[in-house]
């Protein structure tokens, strides 16, 4: 985990005082899908999907491009009607109570939707009279989230001149401006640089301890949803596993040997027929799990019969949860995504 320090630490807010309503509906799930579905035509974008998220928790979907993160995002922010099932947030249906699900939620977009020729400061106003900050309070409020992102010194500067971070710190820090219940994040730290991504969920996390939000987000970086307290694994649409990460990660129980041969059909072959494994050629390399992998590898030498290259061993990563679920790593399902929304105008702009 990041340490942050800064404009991150604890301020009182009189205005983020929690309300007895808020507290007994406390044991109300902050978000519901049940058997929630989208279909674009003949494709079916996400099938029947159903998870709950806790209030105050940070539930991640982890998934390649195009495996229905956004279009889940979509239906439950009432973007997008379902075709089939029912979504709630705060309690309240997606489609019936349109209305009251708006006024609880933040939604950081995966597109930037800043007006890159105003201000900090004009975009934040622009959105607290969207959505009906009382004037008295949005001063102060508007200068908390600025504050919180590390852009006060920036407050007065037009967006067009922010780098890529400091426009998606600004975007949370506009989500985070009416005090939803409910903060939406499709894919955060999409684009951004390593150190700038790690500088985001600095504060990504710094704002949940202090504003008690609820996190619900998309991406497919392995170590991003290393942050969050519970994941779902999607692919093509469905969900295939949920979990902490640990034990997700615990739930694979053995290294991944990644190795790299003569003749990779051949080696596949061999490893089934001698030792009784079942492998796959991933990103190039024949990949098999075995338990205790540095004691099995000398023996692989002696008895595979096939020149090795190149061999490597690895403990189980989110990576390989997501392989050992689907049978392809998330890279391999990114690059088969991305040939199926170019044959098919419907998942052309859907992740």
């Amino acid at each position: 985990m990041v340490k942050v320090a800064g404009p991150a630490s604890v301020i009182h807010d009189p205005l983020l005082e929690v309300s007895a309503d808020v507290r007994d509906s406390a044991a109300v799930p902050a978000i519901e899908a049940i058997n929630l579905r989208r279909r674009f035509g003949d494709i079916e974008a996400v099938a029947g999907v159903s998870f709950e998220v806790a209030a105050g928790e940070t539930f991640g979907f982890l998934g390649p491009n195009g495996a229905g993160k956004s279009t889940t995002i979509s239906m439950l922010c009432t973007l997008l009607r379902p075709t089939a099932g029912r979504g709630r947030v705060a309690g309240f249906d997606v489609v019936d109570e349109q209305n009251e699900v708006r006024r609880r939620i933040g939604l950081v977009f995966q597109e930037p939707t800043l007006d890159e020729y105003l201000t900090a400061l004009e975009n934040l106003r622009f959105h607290a009279e969207l959505y009906g900050v009382p004037r008295g309070q949005r001063n102060t409020r508007i200068e908390r989230v600025v504050r919180m992102v590390g852009l006060w010194d920036r407050r007065t500067d037009v967006v067009r001149t922010f780098s890529g971070g400091m426009k998606r710190r600004l975007e949370i820090a506009r989500g985070l401006l009416h005090s939803p219940r409910v903060l939406f994040l499709d894919e955060p730290t999409i684009g951004l640089d390593p150190q700038t991504r790690s500088h985001i969920w600095s504060y990504i996390n710094a704002l949940k301890r202090q504003e008690g939000t609820t996190m619900f987000l998309t991406t497919h970086y392995m170590d991003e949803a290393e942050y969050c307290d519970r994941i779902a694994i999607i692919d093509e649409g469905k969900i295939v596993a949920t979990g902490t990460p640990e034990t997700l990660k615990a739930s694979v129980g053995q290294d991944r040997v990644s190795l790299h041969t003569a003749d990779d059909v051949a080696t596949i072959e061999a490893l089934g027929d001698r030792f009784g494994l079942k492998a796959s050629v991933s990103e190039g390399l024949v990949t098999f799990y075995v338990a205790a992998g540095e004691q099995f590898v000398p023996r692989l030498f002696a008895e595979l019969g096939i020149p090795i290259l190149q061999v490597s061993i690895a403990r189980p990563t989110l990576d390989d949860v997501f392989m050992t679920y689907t049978g392809r790593t998330i890279r391999d399902a990114e690059a088969s995504s991305v040939d199926r929304r170019r044959t098919n105008p419907f998942l052309r702009n859907r992740r």
